[in-house]
């Protein structure tokens, strides 16, 4: 028998004060107003990852010795925002705020250029940009909105249609436009908006399958192996971990098409009660994420706290 305890106080114990705030509001659900919870999200600013990463951030709101937005992967500015996001960064520091409006700057033509030649690919891109816009309190923005039109469009352009899968329909791309719209507060959602989601939905889960993986793939190509793997962090990829992340932001869990995964996910926890994490850029990203350890508790308490949600788990809460 597991010891849920002793997993609590693991996952607890990260040196990482995002894991222990998360730990805290997701998996054991904690009230905001704790002061336990409040405490670790003061810190996520003030030690740690965060911290560390916005230090090196120019004037100009990009990151030093890159060869774009997008190059190196992943320290470059975009990738840097991502990650940041997935590290819950106080979305009204001013850094991070500087970091979002460069690259709503330095990307607005490009979208407005692929709206008006009806060129939907890339939603990944997109997809991810949007995740940290919104995060960043730029939603109402005209370079956002512009960003929320394209990844409407591009999931209604059969899913996510891109060149770089042959130019058929890409399940990454799916569940990244997924994971962008979903960061629109529900209320603020148009029913552009909620239709898109509804339909990225019916992509993943009753047109596909996400244990199966039979998503259209280029000629002479398979689905990729990280897509088995439980990953953190992860960047325009995804995995099964992921995409049901977004399904549980979407409340979409209780889906039909999702038990096999949730079956699948629950098989992999070990004895001790944790899951066993994959870090497949650990070397190309900023090394203060932490050690191996770390991932596992990392995708440890994304996998508690989307089974727990599905109704398949729960948690002691320590005392």
């Amino acid at each position: 028998m597991i010891d849920e305890m002793a997993f609590n106080y693991w996952l607890l114990s990260a040196k990482t004060p995002t894991i222990r705030y998360l730990t805290q509001t997701k998996v054991l659900q904690f009230a905001k107003s704790d002061p336990l919870v409040k405490a670790a999200k003061d810190e996520i600013m003030t030690t740690g990852p965060v911290p560390e990463i916005l230090k090196m951030q120019s004037v100009e709101g990009n990151w030093p010795n890159e060869h774009s937005y997008y190059t190196p992967k992943y320290t470059s500015t975009h990738w840097t925002l991502m990650l940041l996001t997935e590290l819950e960064v106080d979305g009204r520091d001013p850094d991070f705020r500087r970091g979002v409006d460069f690259m709503l700057n330095d990307t607005s033509t490009s979208v407005k250029n692929h709206l008006t030649a009806n060129n939907f690919d890339l939603a990944c891109l997109w997809g991810n940009l949007l995740r940290y816009a919104v995060h960043g309190g730029r939603l109402d923005d005209p370079r956002t909105q512009a960003i929320v039109t394209f990844l409407v469009r591009s999931v209604q352009n059969n899913g996510c249609q891109c060149e770089h899968n042959g130019a058929l329909p890409c399940a990454w791309g799916v569940v990244r436009a997924l994971w962008g719209l979903a960061g629109i507060p529900a209320g603020d959602r148009s029913p552009a908006v909620e239709q898109a989601l509804q339909q990225g939905v019916e992509f993943l889960l009753d047109r596909f399958s996400l244990v199966e993986a039979d998503y259209p793939v280029g000629e002479k190509s398979k689905i990729h192996p990280l897509w088995f793997r439980l990953n953190f962090p992860l960047f325009y990829q995804a995995d099964i971990l992921f995409t049901l992340r977004v399904l549980a932001e979407l409340d979409a869990l209780d889906h039909r098409g999702t038990a096999m995964a949730l079956d699948w996910l629950e098989l992999r926890r070990k004895g001790n009660g944790r899951w066993r994490g994959s870090s497949p850029f650990r070397l190309r990203t900023w090394d203060a994420l932490g050690d191996r350890s770390e991932t596992d508790r990392w995708v440890s308490l994304q996998a508690a706290a989307i089974l727990q949600q599905a109704g398949r788990l729960q948690l002691a809460v320590p005392v």
